[in-house]
């Protein structure tokens, strides 16, 4: 893999509910945007993901019978008492190590960019993990990476995200034909058998994002008076629509996915179909506001009239 930029961008401002803070393009104060992946959630079918939490909290508490102990004290139907319980779940299922997996992704996902940079590994990299970058630096050999990591808003979704790379590639295209050009690529370092839909979907996203550039809007979020302060600030509309700048030249029917299964010594491509993205995120916007819809059971009305006594 060629490199160019590599440098990460800093993290935007998130509020409460770790969602970004925008300030809009036609101004005024931040507001939150539903980050991407939260945004396409709705279309995607979660009962796999569900008995697998389900299964990893039982272990978890098979394990460490104590837990059980403390959620006998606890009432279900108490609001305090109900995140009590949805905090000892959590850590059920962390001693299960349902976490494990996401935290050797993050791991893989920073050493990758050591071999972007073209960086030797830090030392003290386990074996297995030099050859899962071998097989990394292999397949990837044919991109230039030209950027990673980039803040993107889509206001038509009122999203907002990170996407991992913009790669630059010349060679054939799914069909077999010649294509060159910019591609928003995606590290995964899970099985891709599920959630396929779900990735067209964050890549056709990111595509037709705008970057916006938060550093314009400087704050310190560790300074709780200082950011209270900035969320109220209004911000000129023309102040703000320089923060925003076209995502130049990226594909909008064809991203890009590096898979590399944490450990498998393993790395395959895959492109994936933005239009079919695209069309699915649009899906997921009309069912969001129908999510919204109120009026859909009413009270009961007695057919029984009532008339005044004479």
């Amino acid at each position: 893999m060629n490199i160019v930029d590599l440098t990460p961008e800093p993290t935007v401002p998130r509020d409460g509910w770790d969602r970004p803070l925008v300030v809009p393009k036609e101004g005024g104060k931040p507001v939150p945007l539903t980050r991407t992946t939260t945004f396409i959630d709705c279309i995607e079918d979660k009962s796999a993901l569900s008995d697998w939490k389900s299964r990893n909290t039982l272990i978890g508490a098979a394990r460490r019978p104590g837990l059980l102990d403390v959620v006998r004290q606890l009432d279900p139907e108490d609001p305090a008492d109900k995140r009590r319980l949805n905090q000892l779940a959590d850590q059920a299922q962390d001693i299960a190590g349902a976490n494990v997996k996401r935290e050797k992704g993050t791991h893989l996902h920073t050493l990758s960019e050591y071999v972007d940079r073209g960086e030797p590994l830090p030392a003290g990299t386990s074996v297995r993990d030099q050859l899962d970058m071998a097989a990394y630096l292999t397949e990837t050999s044919a991109f230039t990476v030209r950027a990673v990591e980039r803040f993107v808003v889509v206001p038509e979704l009122r999203t907002g995200g990170t996407f991992d790379r913009t790669l630059e590639y010349s060679g054939p295209d799914p069909d077999g034909n010649h294509i060159e050009g910019l591609f928003i690529g995606d590290l995964k370092t899970g099985a891709t058998k599920y959630g396929r839909l779900k990735m067209a979907m964050q890549l056709a996203v990111y595509s037709r994002g705008e970057v916006y550039d938060y550093t314009r809007f400087p704050v310190d979020v560790a300074d709780k008076k200082a950011f209270a302060a900035w969320k109220k600030r209004e911000v000129p509309a023309e102040e703000a629509a320089v923060a925003y700048a076209p995502l130049p030249g990226v594909s909008q029917k064809w991203g890009i996915i590096i898979n590399l299964p944490a450990g498998s010594g393993q790395c395959t491509l895959h492109w994936v179909d933005l239009e079919i993205g695209w069309a699915a995120a649009r899906l997921a916007l009309e069912i969001r506001a129908t999510r919204a819809l109120k009026g859909a059971m009413l009270p009961w009305v007695s057919g029984v009239t009532q008339t005044n006594a004479a």
